[in-house]
């Protein structure tokens, strides 16, 4: 499908709400960020990205829709926020609702991570494939999975938290209560104190900012054979969360985004061996596991996405 029109992609986040506006695969001009914390009450920073579109369609008349793209649960036919993960206060709000009456524009809500894999799947590295999985790798782990070129929402909208899917039954214990859950093993936060607890075994100290997943990219580059351990131990992990999806959706895919993704060869290099040992047949034929083709990008890029295709729906 080819996107001839301008829609504006909102991604929202703990720290700063990121706002671009989308030409295709391009965001052709970023909007300035807002920071949550300076507007806590749910009206005022709706009111505040409101502003920012108000500014935005002065030079660009013809956007015609709008995208936001939250952490958290989405009741996704009415754009209702469950909750959001990151932000205090969101809960059961009627953002699409409310932001389309604040700005005159079509609106739709959607879960970060199925707009980052909206954003792959229609136009990035998974545009090729019928039936896709896509993790995106941060300071949680997000998914998003696509069945026969439909994407999976469940019964309740929430289909796809990957990250909540356990790797151990006896297992660290998860935000929900869930034993073995994925992100509690190779979040950000969790890789980096893996990794310092495995120099320490060693006899090395290291501080915590040097062992981020950048700062281990880096070391196993170098040859340091604790971070490639590391990176390994971490693939080993991901494999198995990745295994477990193809033996029940026998994907033809697995796309990878976020920050740990930069990581390369470091990362797909064992990630794809790991995963091809715990497959048989045509579990495995011609899968293909694919870094992310947009960064940071594809969550305002599967946002402004999604709501042009509504419109057009």
């Amino acid at each position: 499908m080819e996107y001839t029109d301008k829609a504006i992609g909102i991604d929202f986040g703990g720290t700063s709400i990121k706002m671009g506006i989308v030409l295709g695969k391009q965001i052709v001009a970023e909007l300035p960020s807002i920071n949550p914390k300076h507007h806590p009450e749910p009206k005022d920073l709706i009111r505040a990205i409101a502003d920012q579109v108000k500014v935005a369609r002065e030079d660009h008349d013809d956007i015609r829709a709008i995208g936001c793209g939250v952490p958290g649960f989405v009741h996704t036919p009415t754009g209702t926020i469950h909750n959001l993960t990151n932000v205090p206060g969101w809960t059961d709000i009627p953002l699409q609702a409310l932001l389309s009456e604040a700005t005159g524009l079509p609106c739709v809500v959607e879960n970060d991570a199925n707009a980052m894999g909206i954003a792959e799947w229609k136009l990035g590295a998974g545009q090729h494939f019928k039936h896709l999985i896509c993790l995106t790798l941060g300071t949680g782990v997000g998914g998003a999975v696509i069945v026969n070129n439909q994407i999976i929402r469940g019964a309740h909208y929430v289909a796809g938290e990957l990250g909540q899917t356990s790797i151990h039954y006896a297992g660290r214990l998860g935000a929900y209560n869930n034993a073995g859950a994925l992100e509690d093993y190779i979040g950000n936060n969790e890789f980096a104190a893996d990794s310092q607890a495995a120099y320490k075994e060693a006899g090395i100290e290291k501080d915590i900012e040097d062992c981020t997943p950048a700062a281990m990219d880096a070391l196993a580059s170098h040859g340091d054979e604790i971070a490639i351990a590391c990176w390994d131990d971490f693939a080993k992990k991901l494999a198995c969360a990745i295994a477990n999806c193809c033996w029940i959706l026998n994907p033809e895919a697995i796309v990878i985004g976020g920050g740990i993704s930069k990581a390369g060869d470091t990362l797909f290099v064992p990630l794809r061996k790991h995963v091809l040992e715990q497959l048989s047949g045509p579990f495995k034929d011609h899968l293909k596991i694919l870094p992310a083709k947009f960064g940071n990008e594809a969550g305002i890029i599967g946002c402004a996405t999604l709501a042009l295709e509504s419109i057009e729906d």
